[in-house]
């Protein structure tokens, strides 16, 4: 039962996960696109919104592009620059461990704000507090397990996660057997990120799909027109 239930986990769920996100998200801004957005409170309790939604971009926007880079990039690559896995396994656990402070003092801030401002948690939903908290633990996980690291800083472990990885893209039907007998909390942190992308296309999160790539290119200026010269612009017949 217990393999039948990692196999599962670390074979199956990240193909569901990843075709709920994609299909998920595609349904939504086909069938709600006024829905997609942030559902920004910044007019209430704007300072600490501002520190804590800093903080948390930073740190979540380096985090995740760390795990991109880290995880899906070929072993083979990281060996032909001459990049060994004790090093990158420092770096990592560095800049990761800074990344994540910076991301859950945020979290920390918006939960706050969110839940004891009476004004804020009367603008929020069910599934705005519930991101935010599974987001908050997943940061804390990622902290933990980062200490758990600090034991294999030969990078050994990091491997064993990059091999899972990528054979999660690659289709390989053996997927999980690479992430046997790890520590519990690096599968807990797994199994509770692939959960946050089945919930991703029906909470808030939505957002960060929608990079305004289109401001770099559009002009420089906008039309404003005065009153006055709307006005003046009306031909009024002479009484």
């Amino acid at each position: 039962m217990e393999l039948y239930f990692h196999n599962f986990v670390f074979g199956i769920y990240p193909y569901i996960a990843l075709s709920v996100l994609i299909i998920g998200s595609v349904i939504r801004y086909d069938r709600e696109p006024y829905t997609w957005r942030s559902g920004s409170s910044q007019l209430l309790r704007r300072r600490q919104l501002m520190w804590g939604s800093v903080l948390f971009h930073v740190g979540v926007l380096a985090i995740f592009a760390g795990h991109v880079v880290g995880l899906l990039t070929p072993i083979a690559i990281f060996e032909w620059l001459g990049i060994p896995h004790e090093a990158k396994q420092i770096v990592a656990v560095v800049l990761g461990g800074v990344a994540g402070i910076m991301a859950i003092v945020g979290a920390s801030l918006l939960i706050h704000r969110r839940f004891f401002d009476a004004r804020v948690r009367a603008a929020s939903n069910i599934s705005d507090n519930l991101i935010i908290v599974l987001l908050w633990l997943q940061l804390a996980l990622g902290l933990g397990s980062i200490l758990v690291s600090l034991n294999h800083l030969d990078g050994s472990e990091m491997v064993r996660f990059m091999a899972w990885a990528q054979a999660i893209f690659t289709f390989d039907l053996n997927a999980a057997s690479y992430v046997e007998g790890t520590h519990w909390i690096f599968e807990l942190h797994i199994l509770l990120g692939l959960t946050i992308f089945v919930l991703f296309p029906f909470t808030r999160l939505v957002h960060m799909l929608s990079v305004p790539v289109r401001y770099m290119w559009r002009p420089g200026y906008q039309v404003v027109r005065a009153k006055e010269r709307r006005a003046a612009n009306l031909h009024i017949p002479a009484e």
